[in-house]
């Protein structure tokens, strides 16, 4: 405390106060009986400060008396001088004794309700902290007299304005039922009400109570469950844990079981007495799965907390996916957990006993995190003898061998315990997996001989055990165990051993060696069962089984304290079964107030027009205009007589509902036509004739797809002539399409007439006579991109012979995959890249129907699987083509890869440069699509290597090696051109490299792909830079 002192005796606040704090300084002694008075003497000096007139000295004191309690002294006596400065207008010396109170009111309750009233008061205070404060005081004092009033404060702060206050009512809502469990109805209604709160404060508190007070009433949470599940991600991370917990209880009985059981024997152990009609009434009854909308929510929502730098968070929502997702999803928990073990040994030992428990129902879940079980010489024997349990539940086939290795250097373990739970775990290995018995029991009859008898008794003990299970195949191993013996005779080491039990520590051992010696060693006082000796001892006895002692603790709900002790403890709450039919799920619908719309009747020709927004997009506006034609044309009916004029131009067999609504839009561009008389003076091909536009507007049918949605905006700009009615039908039935693009109206085309927008290189073609000249330019102004049709795709200049590994032989028992890419245009669509894979049979055996299976494809990524490949002769091999559409991205294409017999995950990541296509260009086209290609679609980076590395020759080698690019001419030595666009979207890939003096050069790559273009940056720099 003399370093607090002196730091207090710095601050001003009067001589009082240093005078005290001086005396302080004496605390620290040696010796007992002067620390005695100088703890009571520096009390006296903190009760003076706290009396004295000053603020200053009083929370001098009470920072020094919280110090005292947050280091664990006792600090009780001082509860009198410091209740009297509950009333202080200071509101930092208010806070202090709030913490003191919160502390030490249920040990010196008398004293405490003496001042009852002023925390009356300060419940209306108008700080926040002092109101919470003084609710957790008034809920801290246990004096059934005072439970009146604590209900009546946490209902009045359940309705406080702060969400702090609130939250601390939840919190007190527990104290006052573990003291009047009476009042639990009252307290229902309270938590039903906080219940409703949406602020995330409050959220995890009041979940608590309902835990605490009324956990079996699931009917609270029913119009909750939606906003509970969405506040998640924003909730304090410890109310995020009691949040997930009682989230998987209400799972567990509100949705049904989405694991997928084996049915198997079900279908096929059919009663003999069963009718087939019987059996298709009851395969009639089985409907697929489907998952509840609220189901899939809590999972979705709790996924991204599996990132949260808590442990206890990360557990819950690892036995949440335990516990309520389909097992096909359960394993994106594995990674997180696995994360965990970075923390401290307590931790570890946690998360290692739920891995453990996992492991032994889905082992695939941890196998590929193998190593990260492996044992350092730094743990704990408490977490070494998890890792081994987790080890031997992984054991299999294709690791044991590398396990083996890993468990003969524990063997030599300095640590006696783990030794010999090594020994053990090494016979479970020979139970579990046959293959390797003869090796275990090999390796353990070595271990016979060593020095140390811990390690020598285990592995007698593993010995007997395997023998046991299998006694006529090791009949060479129980001689070897004979000949140890040496000289000692059987009869003389019985009796030895009899006598060590004799006097052994262990009661229980003691009691087997008298029991045993009476029957082995008969004397005259041995009763009739000595006669049944032999029959006792060498009777048929079950073989002992080595099981995993986290065996039967999946009863147990994950992260629970009643699953780490194995034991049922006190407040656990135990999950349900999985209801056979799911409850009502519109109990969680909650009733959203709309406010009311009003209907216009369908008979009605005019319609009052909406309002519009003050920044409205154009295509919300073309379809707000397409809506009001359309209501315009249903309410029309009447004017099917009046179509004949407007028809002639048309096809005479179109229908009715066409007539219909070119007659509504006649009508309508008859109401406009003083605006449209005024557009049509700005335009030159408005004076021609009805006869001709009928004519261009047939042959605009047979146009390419550009030029009719041009048309299209042309017809929408000329709505308001009436001899133009076939180009208004065939923009119609082109707006009726919901998969097409909309094009925004023509006045935005005029806004957009700017100096800086040049035309494209090559021109679109446009049937001449449809469109005016100065419409003409304007809509070439907008095609801001190259069209794909001048892109001219040439041939590779490099097909690369690397190869890809697929599915290694030993994954794939025997099968094994390679892939590459041949760089040639795919045969399966325009936009897919094309994908070569070689497939060998490495084993002894046929493989059949080699097929693609199922397919886990993120986003719009598309896959066209190769032709089923009926059988593969052993060491035979075979060619198959794919197409994989990566809209452009690295990201990876996982699918199952399968056989008659098994299905393989596999993946594929494309490098970057096999997303590209080689484009023949010129120099001048290239310098002109450079120069539309600026700023944010402009990287570049410097490159340095020897000059010797930037011949022609070797640049033009690196860049082709990495990205399947295509050269264009340059008439300059130092710059080095090429082009390239991508396979899914057609967007150009410009590189080029510029040679600077001496070693240096500059890489500059130019597209509107931004991403693709910095990785593929970054994959060029380091080939351009070495030798």
């Amino acid at each position: 405390m003399s370093s607090n002192s002196f730091a207090y005796n710095e601050q001003p606040g009067g001589g009082e106060a240093a005078e005290l704090g001086q005396e302080a300084t004496s605390t620290i002694s040696p010796s007992g009986a002067f620390g005695l008075f100088s703890d009571w003497k520096k009390n006296e000096d903190l009760k003076q400060m706290l009396e004295s007139n000053k603020d200053s000295a009083k929370l001098d004191a009470m920072k020094r008396i919280v110090g005292m309690i947050a280091k664990g002294k006792n600090a009780s006596e001082l509860f009198p001088a410091v209740v009297k400065n509950v009333a202080s207008k200071n509101i930092e010396i208010k806070k202090l004794v709030y913490v003191y109170l919160v502390r030490y009111a249920e040990e010196q309750q008398d004293l405490a309700l003496l001042s009852i009233s002023t925390f009356q008061r300060a419940l209306k205070d108008p700080n926040q902290l002092i109101r919470a404060s003084a609710l957790r005081v008034l809920s801290s004092i246990r004096v059934p007299i005072i439970v009146p009033i604590m209900m009546l404060a946490i209902k009045e702060a359940s309705a406080d304005l702060s969400p702090y206050v609130r939250k601390n009512a939840a919190h007190a809502i527990q104290k006052l039922y573990s003291l009047d469990p009476e009042q639990k109805e009252m307290l229902i209604e309270v938590i039903e009400k906080l219940l409703k709160d949406k602020s995330t404060l409050v959220a995890g508190s009041v979940v608590m109570a309902f835990e605490e007070v009324c956990p079996d009433r699931i009917d609270l949470i029913h119009r909750n469950y939606r906003k509970l599940c969405n506040l998640l991600v924003d909730v304090e991370e410890w109310g995020q844990v009691v949040i997930i917990h009682m989230l998987t209880r209400y799972a567990r009985t509100q949705f049904v079981s989405p694991w997928r059981e084996d049915d198997s024997l079900d279908d096929n152990e059919k009663n003999f007495y069963e009718s087939d009609d019987e059996e298709k009434e009851k395969s009639d009854k089985k409907k697929p799965y489907a998952m509840d909308p609220d189901h899939r929510l809590l999972i979705r929502n709790t996924k991204p907390l599996l990132q949260s730098r808590n442990a206890a968070v990360v557990m819950a929502v690892a036995q949440l996916y335990w516990h309520i997702s389909p097992k096909s999803e359960a394993g994106v928990i594995s990674k997180s957990l696995v994360r965990l073990l970075r923390s401290n040994r307590e931790v570890q030992y946690i998360v290692l006993q739920n891995i453990a428990t996992m492991s032994i129902q889905r082992k695939g879940m941890f196998e590929p995190y193998l190593k990260s079980f492996y044992v350092r010489s730094t743990d704990p024997t408490m977490i070494k003898t998890l890792k081994l349990e987790i080890l031997t539940n992984l054991a299999n086939e294709a690791n044991i061998s590398t396990l083996l290795r890993e468990f003969q250097t524990y063997v030599r373990s300095q640590d006696k315990q783990f030794a010999a739970a090594t020994i053990q775990t090494i016979g479970r290995c020979a139970t579990s997996i046959i293959e390797v018995t003869d090796t275990c029991l090999n390796g353990l009859v070595c271990l016979l001989s060593n020095r140390d008898e811990i390690v020598v008794a285990e592995s007698v003990v593993v010995i007997k055990k395997l023998l046991q299970m299998q006694p006529a195949q090791h009949g060479e191993i129980i001689k070897h165990m004979a000949k140890l013996l040496d000289s000692i005779t059987t009869k003389l080491l019985t009796q030895y051993i009899l006598n060590l039990g004799k006097y052994d520590q262990n009661y229980d051992i003691r009691d087997r060696t008298r029991f045993i010696r009476q029957l082995i060693v008969p004397n005259e006082k041995s009763g009739a069962l000595s006669k049944y000796a032999k029959k006792i001892f060498l009777a048929q006895k079950p073989a002992p089984l080595l099981e995993s002692p986290f065996k039967d603790r999946d009863h147990f709900q994950l992260g629970t304290l009643s699953h780490t002790l194995n034991i049922k403890a006190s407040g656990y709450l135990e999950l349900s079964n999985w209801p056979e039919v799911a409850p009502d799920p519109s109990v969680r619908n909650v009733e959203v107030i709309e406010p009311a719309k009003e209907w216009t009747p369908v008979g009605k020709t005019k319609k009052e027009k909406p309002a519009k927004k003050f920044y409205s997009e154009p295509e919300e506006e073309e379809e707000e205009e397409e809506g009001e034609e359309e209501d315009s044309s249903d309410s029309s009916g009447d004017s099917d007589s009046e179509t004949g004029s407007g028809g002639e131009s048309g096809d005479t067999g179109r229908s009715s509902e066409d007539s219909s609504e070119d007659s509504s839009s006649e009508q309508e561009s008859e109401t406009g036509s003083e605006a449209d008389a005024k557009r049509k003076t700005k335009r030159k091909s408005d004076s021609e004739d009805g006869e001709k536009k009928n004519e261009k507007s047939k042959a605009s049918e047979s146009s390419s797809e550009e030029s009719s949605s041009i048309e299209e905006c042309s017809s929408e700009s000329e709505s308001g002539s009436d001899s133009d009615p076939a180009p208004r039908k065939l923009a119609k039935a082109k707006e009726r399409k919901p998969q097409q693009e909309r094009h925004p109206p023509s006045k935005d085309v005029f806004l957009l007439d700017l100096d800086d927008f040049n035309p494209v290189s090559t021109p679109i073609a446009l049937p001449t006579p449809a469109l005016s000249p100065s419409l003409i330019a304007d809509l070439e102004g907008l095609n801001l991109s190259t069209p794909s049709s001048v892109i001219n795709v040439s041939t590779p200049v490099f097909v690369p012979t690397k190869t890809h590994e697929l599915l290694h032989r030993m994954s794939g028992k025997g099968l094994a995959a390679q892939y590459c890419f041949p760089r040639q245009p795919c045969l399966f669509g325009d936009k897919m890249v094309s994908v070569q894979i070689t497939l060998n049979n490495t084993s002894d055996r046929k493989i059949e129907s080699i097929h693609i299976g199922e397919k886990r494809l993120p986003g719009r990524m598309q896959m066209h699987g190769f032709h089923p490949v009926d059988s593969l002769e052993p060491e035979g091999s075979v060619t198959v083509s794919m197409g994989i559409d990566f809209c452009d991205s690295t990201q990876t294409a996982s699918f199952q890869l399968c056989t008659k017999d098994d299905c393989f995950n596999v993946s594929i990541q494309p490098p970057v440069g096999e997303l590209l296509l080689p484009v023949a260009m010129s120099e001048k086209d290239f310098k002109k699509e450079q120069g539309m290609l600026t700023g944010m679609n402009e990287t570049s980076a410097t490159v340095i290597a020897a000059p010797q590395n930037f011949t022609p020759s070797m640049i033009l080698q690196k860049v082709v090696n990495v990205a399947n690019v295509g050269a264009v001419p340059s008439g300059q030595d130092n710059i080095h051109r090429f082009a390239a666009k991508t396979v899914h979207s057609g967007s150009l890939m410009l590189v080029t490299v510029e040679l600077k003096e001496g070693s240096t050069a500059q890489l500059i790559i130019n597209t509107e792909k931004t991403v693709i273009g910095s990785v593929l940056l970054r994959e060029l720099k380091p080939v351009l830079s070495q030798g």
